[in-house]
């Protein structure tokens, strides 16, 4: 565990050696254990490593927003304490929980985010895109309070200065009791949508998500019985047929339809470790390799750019624990936010560096 130090070095590198493209295959569930325990997971892409780490941000830690034209932005200090991942170095949660149990998470929103016009008369309600997340986390305990005070910031257009363009996201939150919200900004308006069944992707909107779900009303966690067409009886291959053309690609439409396929068909948990493990099955199924998900775009180096799951991670809402795998290690391991100091002078992180072991079982 160190202080965050690596944070120039880290973005002139971005900078200077990669083409930055965006994580077009993020994919979040939610999952409630028989206990009442809520989990919330999610796996992230990208198409180079975003060398996150595990970042604790202590009650009581000052912040000031990032403007467009270098105001000094919207200022606050930490109420509470939170725990998650960030990404190029950033102080700055890409996803996590906090003590009360909110959890929020980015998602990539390529192509439909359009923040509002900069009103300069704004700027100390204004904060960048990649600082909302916290301003969440680090303020709020229900998704009620989420509701109610987002409209008193302004994320504004803002340029990245490592990629050089304003990143688009949008962002979903829960919290201990279940309920969950996706905050857009479509057109320049914000817009706050419920998510009763806890699943986030990426584009288009999520009331356009929703809708599409009704082209799957044939979805069933049962199979299908034997069809009959005159003499011949038409009998399914085997186990799985109700949800046979089930969409298997990696766009954002199919994996939310999958998401809520999944999330929504799998025996309940008994309690919230079985229920993080659960998660952790249920998004091996969105799980990207390396090559799978490309567009023909190449790096400065000439190295191919595709989209890969960096990592995956899960939030136990009520133990306020923040579980995480990655790409190279896909062994689970965790911070438990509540055994931390809560208070604190200074951001703290954990490495999520570290290669998988294979284990001989041979004599």
């Amino acid at each position: 565990m160190n202080h965050l130090s690596r944070l120039p070095l880290v973005l002139f590198l971005v900078a200077t050696f990669l083409v930055p493209r965006g994580a077009d295959a993020c994919t979040g569930i939610r999952l409630i254990a028989a206990d009442g325990t809520v989990v919330r997971a999610r796996t992230l892409e990208f198409g180079f490593d975003l060398e996150s780490e595990v970042i604790v941000v202590p009650r009581r830690y000052a912040r000031t927003g990032t403007t467009p034209q270098g105001a000094t932005g919207l200022k606050w200090t930490s109420k509470y304490a939170s725990v998650g991942a960030n990404g190029v170095g950033l102080p700055y949660l890409f996803d996590g929980v906090n003590e009360k149990g909110l959890a929020v998470g980015l998602f990539y929103f390529p192509t439909t985010a359009k923040y509002p016009p900069y009103d300069p008369a704004k700027a100390d309600r204004t904060l960048a895109p990649w600082e909302l997340g916290s301003w969440i986390a680090e303020n709020f305990g229900t998704v009620g309070e989420v509701r109610q005070n987002i409209s008193n910031v302004v994320v504004a257009d803002i340029v990245f200065p490592a990629w050089g363009f304003v990143p688009p996201v949008h962002y979903v939150v829960y919290d201990a009791t279940g309920e969950s919200i996706v905050i857009e900004y479509v057109d320049g308006q914000l817009h706050v949508h419920d998510n009763p069944l806890g699943v986030m992707s990426n584009s288009p909107a999520f009331d356009w998500h929703m809708t599409n779900l009704r082209n799957y009303v044939n979805f069933s966690m049962v199979n299908r019985p034997p069809v009959k067409l005159g003499n011949v009886t038409l009998t399914p291959f085997g186990q799985g047929s109700g949800m046979l053309g089930l969409p298997g690609d990696f766009t954002p439409p199919s994996r939310l339809v999958r998401a809520v396929a999944y999330s929504t068909s799998v025996l309940p948990s008994a309690n919230g470790t079985d229920a993080v493990l659960q998660a952790f099955h249920i998004l091996n199924n969105f799980d990207i390799p390396k090559g799978a998900a490309r567009d023909g775009e190449r790096d400065a180096k000439g190295n191919i750019m595709a989209d890969y799951t960096l990592w995956t991670s899960a939030s136990n809402l009520q133990a306020r624990r923040y579980f995480f795998r990655t790409y190279e290690n896909s062994h689970i391991r965790s911070v438990d936010l509540m055994k931390l100091p809560l208070d604190g002078t200074a951001i703290t992180q954990f490495s999520m560096k570290g290669e998988a072991g294979i284990q001989s079982l041979n004599p």
